[in-house]
């Protein structure tokens, strides 16, 4: 089980209420959020709209703002709220005695069309 999940360190390393990226090869870079509510998600670090970076964005309850167009995104969907309209792929991920993971394959899915 483990080889299917990427352990991507610590959950002291994000603060509540913020995020972190995750660089990947070859891929998207990846926004780990971490709410005020100790909830974890993981999204691509682009919005819909303009391609703005998510994790700049202000995190609140489970969505986050982007910074360039004040667009809301939903952390647990990746969909555009209210009248936007457009999707970021969200990647699964778990956290487990402390350490967050992400699903192996959706990291290596969230390539770039």
């Amino acid at each position: 089980m483990i080889g299917d999940w990427l352990d991507i360190g610590s959950v002291d390393q994000i603060t509540p209420g913020t995020a972190r990226t995750l660089p990947v090869v070859g891929a998207d870079e990846i926004a780990v959020f971490r709410t005020q509510k100790n909830e974890f998600y993981a999204l691509v670090n682009k919005c819909p709209h303009k391609q703005g970076p998510l994790s700049q964005g202000i995190v609140h309850d489970n969505v986050v703002t982007c910074p360039l167009h004040n667009w809301n995104i939903s952390l647990k969907t990746g969909e555009a709220l209210g009248e936007d309209k457009g999707c970021v792929p969200i990647i699964p991920m778990k956290v487990d005695a402390g350490r967050m993971y992400l699903l192996r394959s959706a990291v290596v899915g969230s390539r770039a069309a």
